[in-house]
């Protein structure tokens, strides 16, 4: 089916256009909330931690909505490329709100954690829901600048959103950090119900704008069914969560978390395209970069606050502002390559923020073993967010690039689970490492160890992302 809005020339066209504006202002209202609530998150889980006596469920806190949301995902994915995005945006909001709801007014560790989990489900189907919208709505001219958008999306909760968290953790109390965004998620859809109404139905198949069918190194999505790819979906997160679990026993913990390992690995193939797990080069690649990049990334940067708040004796309010400089960072990396567009090729911004990320995990590093000052610490994560702005914003925009109409949902489904399953596995294996060193020093370097290899996984797989000319 045609567009639902015209495709003005590039010379008038901009997402600001007036065909255009409502959706790119609802699109950038959902991103701003999920990024404020996951700032908000990571800044206060050190003090709900502490107050739930949960330290045991931290690391599952992140990891396992990063699980759930595989099969949000999955779910979205499919019912997008069968009905349109409309309809799994608007379950997709609903749940992430449900999620907050639960947790904001949990009492107990696990409760949180179950609304955590809730919450994973609905965040990832908003997603892939989103990235659908982009496909439909925009022409492919205009990725680049919708993605930058997104990542700027983020600076304004990147400044005050850790702060405020820490703030009305401490004078408040921290369930209102959940509850709080619970009542801007509705303004927030409604904005974009409008740019939604012309969205219902399947596209014809086809090859992309902008893209020869030589270029397509996509491979054929795998041939199996909806409720045969949901349930790989949830094999995959009840092995994350297992992973997670693997710590608390005795006797079998390192048989389970290897097995656990070895399902995830299984049950994630089928979702993924052909060739991911051994980076094939392509689009492939390009998904495999994506979790890997995540895992070094975020599998670092939830243990930063809890650094600086344990070791360097930061108040929360002001331990979340690590975070905020690698978000603005993040933003700034992602504009920078908005604004180079295709005088910057995506293979060389890929490998340039896999390189920003990897060098920043090991400063880290070498900063908690040789007990550098904290200033160390959040200088490092400027540049891990400025190398995550270049390459995040590029990779989304070769996924779509690389993506015909009839395989839009399930290529954005691979990218988002992709994204989401390197960030759990690597958070879970944190975890095991986290409890398992006896010394908090010891435990942390363990921690930024692992993240560290990871990054320099990302760094192999990165120039793979284009193929040979």
């Amino acid at each position: 089916m045609p567009r639902s809005v015209p495709a003005p020339t590039l010379d008038s066209a901009g997402i600001f256009h007036r065909d255009y504006v409502l959706v790119t202002l609802g699109a950038c209202a959902l991103v701003f909330l999920a990024a404020f609530e996951s700032l908000a998150v990571t800044t206060i889980m050190p003090l709900v931690s502490r107050e739930l006596d949960g330290a045991a469920l931290y690391a599952l806190a992140f990891a396992g909505p990063l699980a759930t949301g595989v099969i949000g995902m999955v779910a979205a994915g499919n019912w997008s490329d069968r009905r349109g995005p409309v309809g799994p945006l608007y379950a997709s909001v609903a749940m992430f709100a449900l999620g907050l709801l639960i947790a904001g007014t949990a009492a107990t560790m696990p409760a949180l954690v179950a609304g955590r989990l809730v919450q994973g489900l609905g965040g990832g189907a908003m997603t892939v829901a989103l990235y659908v919208v982009i496909a439909r709505v925009y022409p492919p001219e205009l990725h680049p600048k919708i993605f930058a958008v997104f990542s700027a999306a983020w600076v304004i909760p990147s400044l005050v959103g850790p702060f405020a968290a820490g703030l009305v953790a401490q004078l408040l109390s921290w369930h209102w950090v959940f509850l709080g965004v619970v009542g801007l998620v509705v303004p927030a859809l409604l904005m974009i119900v409008p740019a939604l109404r012309g969205l219902h139905g399947t596209p014809d198949g086809g090859t992309p704008a902008g893209a020869a069918p030589g270029d397509m190194s996509d491979p054929a999505p795998r041939k199996s069914s909806a409720s045969g790819r949901l349930a790989w979906a949830a094999l995959a997160a009840l092995a994350v969560l297992g992973l997670n679990l693997s710590a608390r026993l005795p006797v079998a913990g390192g048989a389970v978390a290897v097995a656990a390992v070895v399902v995830a690995l299984i049950a994630v193939r089928p979702l993924l395209p052909r060739g991911t797990l051994t980076a094939r080069r392509g689009l492939p690649s390009v998904i495999l970069t994506r979790g890997l990049a995540a895992g070094a990334f975020f599998g670092a940067e939830v243990y930063l606050p809890y650094l600086l708040v344990e070791r360097y004796a930061f108040s929360p309010t002001f331990a979340g502002l690590t975070l905020t400089g690698g978000a603005v960072a993040w933003a700034a990396g992602s504009a920078i390559q908005g604004r180079l567009g295709p005088r910057l090729d995506h293979r060389r911004a890929v490998r340039t923020g896999a390189a920003l990320v990897l060098g920043a995990v090991v400063l880290v590093l070498a900063a908690t073993v040789l007990t550098w000052p904290a200033a160390a610490v959040i200088t490092a994560w400027v540049f891990a967010g400025g190398g995550m702005g270049l390459m995040y914003a590029r990779l989304s925009v070769m996924t779509l690039a690389l993506s015909s109409k009839e395989n839009e949902g399930f290529n954005s489904s691979a990218m988002s689970i992709s994204d989401s399953l390197g960030g759990a596995l690597s958070l879970a294996t944190t975890g095991i490492i986290f409890a398992a060193v006896p010394t908090a020093a010891a435990s942390f370097a363990g921690v930024f160890a692992l993240t560290a290899l990871i990054g320099v996984a990302a760094v192999a797989v990165a120039p793979r992302v284009a193929r040979r000319r």
